[in-house]
C-alpha cells in the first residue's frame, strides 16, 4: 500500500491533493478502477457525439456558451463532488459542443491555412488520433511501470502546469487590453512558438500519467462510488486541454507550409 502523504497529487486542478480527503472507507459502494473506466467511456462518448453535431453542422455559435458553461459546471463539480454523476455528463455535453465548433473553425479557416478556400480538412482527425495515441501510450507506459510517478515527478509536473496556467492568465489579461502573446497565436509558425506549444503538449500529456496515478490510489483508498464520475471528470479535463493544444500545434506547423 502506498503512503498517504503521497496520495493523489496531480497537476490537474480538478484532481488536487484535497479531492479525496475526509472520506470514510466502506466495504460497499466504493470507487473502483473499472467503474471509473466505464464512466470515462460514457463521458467521452457524450463529448464526441456533441462535438460531432456542432462540427458536422458547422455550428460555431456554441463555442463560447459551451466554454463558459463548461467552466461554471467544472467549478460546481470541484466544490460539490457528490454532484458528479449529474454535473460530469453536463460538462461533457457543453465541452463537446464547444470543441466541435472550435474544431470546425480550425478545419475550415482560411486564416489558419493561409490559402483561400482550402482550410485544414486533415487537422481535426490528426489531432484526434494524436490525442488518442498519446492517451493509450501513456496508459500502457504507466501500467507497465515504464513511467514511475515519484515525488519529484509529481512536483515537476505540478510546477510546470502551474507555470503554464499563469502564462495563460497573463496572456488573457494582455488580450483584454488589446494586446496579444504571439507565441499562442495558431498562425505563428516560428520555432519559438512551436517550441512553446510542444512544451505545453508534453506537460498536458504528463498530467495524464498523474491522473492515472491519482485514480489508482483513490480506488485503493475506498472513496465513495460517485467519485468514479469525479475521476472521469479529471481525465476529461486533461484530454480536452491536450486536444486543444495539439490542434494549436498542428495549426502552427501548417502555417509553415
Amino acid at each position: 500500500m502506498r503512503k498517504n502523504n503521497n496520495l493523489l497529487r496531480s497537476g490537474n486542478p480538478a484532481l488536487n491533493t484535497k479531492a479525496f480527503e475526509n472520506f470514510t472507507v466502506t466495504q460497499e459502494n466504493t470507487m473502483t478502477l473499472q467503474g471509473t473506466v466505464n464512466k470515462t467511456i460514457i463521458s467521452l462518448m457524450i463529448l464526441v457525439l456533441c462535438g460531432g453535431y456542432t462540427f458536422h453542422s458547422g455550428n460555431t455559435a456554441w463555442v463560447w456558451p459551451g466554454l463558459i458553461g463548461g467552466f461554471i459546471v467544472a467549478l460546481v463539480t470541484i466544490f460539490k463532488k457528490e454532484w458528479s454523476p449529474i454535473t460530469v455528463p453536463i460538462y461533457a455535453v457543453l465541452e463537446g459542443l464547444a470543441l466541435g465548433g472550435i474544431s470546425y473553425w480550425y478545419a475550415t479557416s482560411d486564416y489558419i491555412s493561409g490559402t483561400v478556400g482550402e482550410g485544414n480538412s486533415g487537422i481535426v482527425p490528426t489531432a484526434i488520433l494524436l490525442t488518442v495515441g498519446i492517451f493509450f501510450s501513456l496508459l500502457f507506459a504507466y501500467k507497465s511501470r515504464i513511467i514511475k510517478v515519484t515525488q519529484n515527478f509529481r512536483l515537476g509536473v505540478f510546477a510546470a502546469t502551474g507555470g503554464i496556467a499563469i502564462f495563460y492568465l497573463v496572456s488573457w489579461v494582455i488580450s483584454m487590453f488589446g494586446g496579444q502573446v504571439s507565441v499562442l497565436d495558431p498562425t505563428n509558425g516560428s520555432m519559438m512558438s512551436i517550441g512553446v506549444s510542444l512544451f505545453i503538449v508534453v506537460i498536458a500529456s504528463l498530467n495524464l500519467v498523474m491522473d492515472f496515478d491519482f485514480i489508482e490510489e483513490a480506488s485503493e483508498k475506498g472513496v465513495p462510488k460517485y467519485m468514479e464520475w469525479y475521476g472521469a471528470f479529471g481525465l476529461l479535463v486533461t484530454l480536452v486541454w491536450l486536444y486543444l493544444e495539439i490542434l494549436r500545434l498542428l495549426a502552427k506547423l501548417n502555417s509553415r507550409d
